[in-house]
């Protein structure tokens, strides 16, 4: 069979590798884990008898991320592009499902996970990956668009609700997260500058303005600055951290 020049690629990847990102990784993973246990270990304790009860549970996590990390340096990413659609359907769809009662996991009167039994699981990390296929895809297949504003409007049609489902729930951080993303990777396909400019500039004003909706938001915000200022309260978090 005749190799394709993105076959040749997939397998010069593999026989080089990026130990670097990799190195990365799992770095990551355990001062992650590390700090999950000093974060987590005296609720775990006196809520589950077992301080490192948050612990497992991430550990299981980075095995299930290594297994799949594995599984896809092996996989062609071109195969990808064919799941597209229902990848982005599903996204959708579980961040529709967060707002069904019975399904929806509310705390702290926010609405970000679903659970089935005991297994939950927060949709907005799936959009996010989601977002990445549908971009690479649409791209891909629409490399000259991508100049023009008209071309880039798909990515932010699907980009946009996403970040309104997730914003609803509330959840500004990761909504905040997802437009960063989305125009991280329209500026490395190769968005024009002036389109970049005209699209963040609305969209830091917007954020602005969600900070200043809610007084939550603009405690936190001021914590942030100085969390001396509610060493109990709002700047608890950044102080013991």
């Amino acid at each position: 069979m005749k190799k394709t020049k993105n076959d040749k690629y997939v397998t010069i990847t593999r026989r080089k590798g990026d130990f670097s990102l990799l190195f990365s990784v799992i770095l990551l993973s355990v001062i992650g884990t590390v700090f999950i246990y000093s974060a987590s270990r005296y609720s775990a304790l006196s809520t589950y008898n077992d301080s490192l009860y948050f612990v497992k549970k991430q550990i299981i996590g980075i095995l299930l991320g290594i297994a799949a990390m594995v599984f896809t340096s092996f996989y062609n990413y071109n195969r990808l592009k064919k799941f597209t659609i229902p990848v982005s359907i599903i996204a959708v769809v579980l961040l529709c499902l967060v707002f069904v009662p019975g399904i929806g996991v509310e705390n702290y009167g926010a609405k970000r996970w679903i659970g089935f039994g005991g297994f939950t699981l927060q949709p907005s990390e799936i959009a996010k990956f989601a977002l990445i296929l549908f971009t690479a895809s649409y791209v891909s297949s629409n490399p000259d668009k991508i100049k023009t504003f008209v071309g880039i409007l798909p990515v932010l049609v699907f980009g946009g609700i996403i970040c309104l489902l997730i914003i609803l729930e509330p959840n500004m951080s990761i909504t905040i997260c997802t437009v960063l993303l989305m125009f991280g990777l329209l500026f490395a396909a190769g968005m024009k500058i002036k389109h970049f400019a005209f699209l963040i500039i609305p969209a830091f004003l917007g954020g602005v303005a969600l900070i200043f909706l809610e007084p939550y938001r603009i405690n936190r915000l001021l914590a942030f600055i100085d969390p001396w200022s509610n060493p109990k309260g709002e700047g608890y978090q950044l102080l013991q951290s």
